[in-house]
C-alpha cells in the first residue's frame, strides 16, 4: 500500500506523523486509513499524543471494554487547554462535568435511563410523518430556484427542528442552537486556539442561560415534551440535578443534529457519486434502511472517538496504555478496514458484511441512532423523488473539522 505523502510512519516504533488539518487527509482520510490497515492497524499518533486503533474488530471491543470510559480522570480540571488553565472554560466545562457521554455509571446509567425512553425505536417511528412532512416542505422552499446548497437548505433545518421539537423549545431558535452547537464543538477539534476556547465558552454560557429560561417556562406550563420530563425528574428530587438537566437538554440538542448534518451531506454526496436513478435505493423501506447503513459506513460524521484508560489496558500485542491515558478509537477507519468489509471504498448498499460501528458500541452507543437513522432514510427519499434528476454543480469538499467529518458546502442542481 503506497504511503501518503502527508504521512511520516516510523515502522520501528509505529509512530505516525499526520497533521489533522492537512488539506490531502481533510479531503480523503480514507488513503491514510488504507495505508495504516496494511501497516500498523495500532500506531501512535504523535499529533494528538496517543495510541490510535484503526482496525475495525479492535475498535469494536474497546468501545465494548468496560476498563476504558469517557469519563476524565481528575474531572476537567485535570486537564489544560491551548493557554495553559481552563479558568476561561468554566461555563463550557460547566456543561461537560453533567453530561451523560463524559460520565461512567452509575451517574451515566441513571441519565441515560432517564432519556433512553424517547429515543427508543417504537417512540421514534412516531416521527416519521413528521418528518416526511417537513421535508416535503424544505424541498417546497427551494424546488422552483433550480440549484441550492442543500446543507443550510436541507441537510442542517430538518434535524435540528425536529430535536428542537422533541425537546419543547421553540422550532424558530433552531438557528441559533445550531450556531451555539456548532461553536462548541469546536472544541473538539485538533488543538483548539485561545480564541475558539473563549468563543465555545461564550456559546455554552447562552446556551444554558436558554435552557434556563425554557426550563422556567416549562415549570410554568407543563407539556409532553422532553424538556418537561427531565424537569419532572428534577423536581421529583430523585433523578436529575439542576446541571445535569441544562447539560442534558444542550447534549440532546448538540448530539441531535450535529452529527446527522454531516452524514445527510456526505449521503448526498455518496449516492450522487454512485450513479443511476437515485429513487432505485429507496424504492423500498428495506432498500432505504441498506442504503442509509452504506452511507453510515462508507463515509461517516465522526472519525473518532476518545476513550481513558482506568487501569493498565493491553490495546494490541505488546502495545499497552496505562492508567490515566488516551486512546483513539477510528471508527471512520474502521468502517473501511478490509479485513472485515470486502471493497470497503465501494458504495454497496446491498454489501452482505455490513456492521459498522459509526454509531459506537457498548454503554455509550448513539442514544440518537434510531432517531438518525429514520431522519436520513425518509429524509433522502422524500429528496430524491422530489428531485430525481439530482446533480453536484461543484466537488464537494470537507470541512477542517476532523475529528469530525462533514461538508463545507454541497452544491446540486436538477
Amino acid at each position: 500500500m503506497t504511503r501518503p505523502l502527508y504521512l511520516e510512519f516510523d515502522r520501528t516504533t509505529r509512530h505516525v506523523r499526520l497533521d489533522p488539518h492537512d488539506d490531502a487527509f481533510v479531503q480523503d482520510p480514507y488513503a491514510a486509513y488504507a495505508f495504516l490497515h496494511a501497516a500498523a492497524p495500532v500506531f501512535f499518533w504523535e499529533d494528538y499524543g496517543f495510541w490510535c486503533v484503526a482496525g475495525h474488530d479492535a475498535v469494536n471491543r474497546l468501545l465494548r471494554d468496560r476498563r476504558l470510559g469517557r469519563e476524565r480522570p481528575g474531572g476537567y480540571t485535570a486537564s489544560v487547554s491551548a493557554s495553559g488553565d481552563r479558568a476561561h472554560l468554566a461555563d463550557f466545562d460547566a456543561v461537560e462535568a453533567s453530561s451523560m457521554l463524559e460520565l461512567e455509571p452509575p451517574v451515566h446509567t441513571r441519565l441515560r435511563t432517564l432519556v433512553n425512553r424517547a429515543f427508543v425505536s417504537r417512540q421514534i417511528e412516531r416521527l416519521r410523518p413528521r418528518v416526511e412532512k417537513l421535508a416535503h416542505q424544505l424541498v417546497d422552499r427551494f424546488e422552483g430556484a433550480g440549484n441550492v446548497d442543500l446543507l443550510p437548505a436541507f441537510a442542517t433545518p430538518l434535524p435540528s427542528v425536529i430535536i428542537a421539537e422533541m425537546l419543547g423549545v421553540p422550532a424558530a431558535d433552531a438557528d441559533r442552537l445550531v450556531a451555539w452547537s456548532n461553536r462548541m464543538v469546536a472544541m473538539y477539534m485538533h488543538a483548539p486556539t485561545r480564541a475558539t476556547e473563549d468563543d465555545a465558552n461564550a456559546a455554552a454560557r447562552d446556551f444554558s442561560d436558554f435552557i434556563h429560561d425554557q426550563a422556567a417556562e416549562r415549570r410554568r406550563k407543563p407539556g409532553d415534551d422532553l424538556l418537561s420530563v427531565l424537569i419532572s425528574a428534577h423536581e421529583s428530587g430523585q433523578k436529575l440535578s439542576e446541571a445535569e438537566l441544562v447539560s442534558s437538554a444542550i447534549l440532546l440538542l448538540n448530539a441531535g443534529h450535529e452529527a446527522t448534518v454531516h452524514q445527510a451531506g456526505n449521503a448526498v454526496r455518496a449516492i450522487l457519486n454512485a450513479g443511476g436513478d437515485p429513487r432505485r435505493l429507496f424504492a423500498t423501506p428495506e432498500a432505504g434502511a441498506a442504503t442509509v447503513e452504506e452511507c453510515l459506513r462508507i463515509d461517516a460524521p465522526l472519525h473518532m472517538f476518545t476513550r481513558y484508560a482506568y487501569e493498565p489496558v493491553e490495546i494490541a500485542p505488546r502495545i499497552a496504555i496505562a492508567d490515566g491515558e488516551q486512546v483513539g478509537l477510528l471508527l471512520g477507519a474502521a468502517n473501511n478496514d478490509p479485513a472485515a468489509f470486502a471493497h470497503p471504498r465501494t458504495f454497496d448498499p446491498a454489501r452482505a458484511d455490513q456492521k459498522n460501528v459509526t454509531f459506537g458500541a457498548g454503554i455509550h452507543f448513539c442514544i440518537g441512532a434510531p432517531l438518525a437513522r429514520l431522519e436520513l432514510q425518509v429524509a433522502l427519499k422524500v429528496l430524491f423523488d422530489r428531485l430525481p434528476g439530482l446533480r453536484l454543480t461543484e466537488t464537494p469538499r470537507y470541512r477542517d473539522s476532523y475529528h469530525f467529518h462533514g461538508l463545507e458546502r454541497l452544491k446540486v442542481e436538477w
